[in-house]
């Protein structure tokens, strides 16, 4: 289907009588109809790369930023001028920025806690989302956002970039193709050397940042000096531990490989252990089994603060079947060998052929993580299909999820396969949802 059909049968289909579905560029009338024009939230650091990367694909143009700091909006614009001949336009209300017809997309990385909110809003308003992982800071939320995609009519992709990549979709085929023979185990792993965050100090906001709008659909909580831009990620009220910031690749890929849907058994262990006690409250060092029916299972271990490396590589994943194991590093690369750990092929990362695979901001690089971003504008277009509806991105999402509310509560789950719902335990229920700041819980 193409674009312009696409326009005719989605609003009919999913947007309503309120909503329409409009395309016209905001650089021109000249412009070509079928032009991707976006906005951008959330522009410091992965937001800032995707930024460029939209920016650069064919017949594409960022139109919008989103931030609500001053620096980071100055690396957008910085970033932005080295990308595209016209400069965006800064809004940071993602709430006024939804309001404007002249862009088709919206692109979130911001902290975690705003992905599906942003992404809930976007849709009902007639955009395409493309989520940085996870796609959400709660199961309930991830719920959501697939049901705005279902209702509004709009593609929702997450930043699950390996469905992307052409040696990846070749190793899924090789193995649904018996290369490995029936696949029963995964183990995926992720390693870093972060340092500790110390103790905050309650200090005035800085002049340069929205406290109130970085904080979004949380409940407020005083402003600290450890917080932005990055630590977030290991507080519970805005971030989902390592699993959700890392886990995600590799379980999504584990997920996919071995045709696995949601597990029936969900068993978390681990603990902030590395340092003395500080602000960081997720775990730093956690392992986590995952089980599945007609006997398969998966385990991921991450060390957030060791950097000794597992294979051989700081992230990674294995498959292992009745006759041999495929084993990837990370990369866009992957091994094959039989029973006998004798090597039987061995396919390598063609472009580029190395990179830091534990890099905070991009450790696949252009080529690989553009090619995500222009499968997603391909499909807005008509002319592809997502390689990972955002169906696909939840339930990776949902593993790293259960296996934070395994650990927060210290509880074995068992959990529904047909929707990954937690059986006989209210209290681990309870995490399924969280508690919003007055008018912003998200809704469909």
């Amino acid at each position: 289907m193409k674009r312009r059909d696409f326009v005719k049968t989605g609003a009919a289909a999913g947007l309503g009588a309120g909503l329409t579905y409009l395309n016209f560029p905001v650089f021109g009338k000249d412009a070509p109809s079928n032009k991707i024009v976006v906005g951008v939230m959330g522009v410091n650091s992965r937001g800032n790369w995707l930024a460029q990367l939209a920016a650069k694909q064919p017949n594409a143009a960022v139109a919008y930023i989103c931030d609500v700091e001053d620096g980071a909006v100055a690396k957008g614009l910085k970033a932005l001028s080295g990308a595209q001949s016209k400069t965006p336009t800064v809004e940071k209300d993602i709430r006024k920025l939804l309001q404007r017809k002249d862009f088709d997309a919206l692109m979130v990385a911001t902290p975690d806690h705003w992905h599906a909110p942003a992404g809930i809003m976007a849709a009902a308003a007639g955009k395409h989302v493309y989520v940085e992982k996870p796609c959400a800071h709660n199961p309930r939320e991830g719920e959501l956002l697939v049901a705005a995609g279902a209702k509004y009519g709009r593609h929702i992709q997450m930043g699950n970039q390996r469905r992307s990549w052409p040696n990846m979709q070749q190793a899924a085929a090789e193995i649904k193709a018996g290369a490995i023979g029936e696949v029963y185990y995964g183990r995926a792993w992720y390693v870093n050397n972060r340092k500790p965050i110390g103790v905050g100090k309650k200090v005035p906001v800085p002049a340069t940042l929205n406290w109130d709008l970085w904080q979004g659909p949380a409940p407020r909580r005083d402003f600290q000096d450890n917080i932005v831009h990055y630590d977030w990620h290991w507080r519970w009220h805005w971030g989902t531990s390592e699993t959700c910031n890392n886990a995600t690749h590799e379980l999504d890929c584990l997920r996919w490989m071995m045709n696995l849907g949601l597990p029936t058994k969900v068993t978390a262990a681990g603990g902030r252990y590395a340092y003395p006690p500080d602000d960081w409250e997720t775990p730093d060092t956690q392992t986590v089994n995952f089980e599945f029916e007609g006997g398969k299972s998966v385990t991921w271990e991450g060390r957030s603060c060791h950097p000794f490396t597992l294979e051989g590589s700081g992230r990674g994943f294995a498959v292992f079947g009745s006759k041999g194991a495929l084993y990837c590093n990370g990369s866009d690369a992957y091994k094959i060998m039989d029973n006998d750990n004798k090597l039987i092929k061995e396919v390598k990362q063609q472009d580029p052929p190395t990179r830091n695979v534990t890099n905070t901001v991009s450790p696949a690089g252009e080529y690989l993580d553009g090619l995500h971003i222009r499968n997603f504008f391909d499909t807005i277009r008509g002319d592809a299909r997502l390689n990972a509806e955002i169906s696909e991105g939840y339930r990776s999402t949902l593993l790293c999820l259960l296996a934070n509310i395994s650990q927060r509560t210290g509880r074995v789950l068992h959990t529904d396969p047909a929707n990954g719902h937690i059986l006989a335990d209210d209290a681990a229920m309870k995490l399924w949802s969280r508690d919003y700041e007055k008018g912003w819980a998200p809704k469909v």
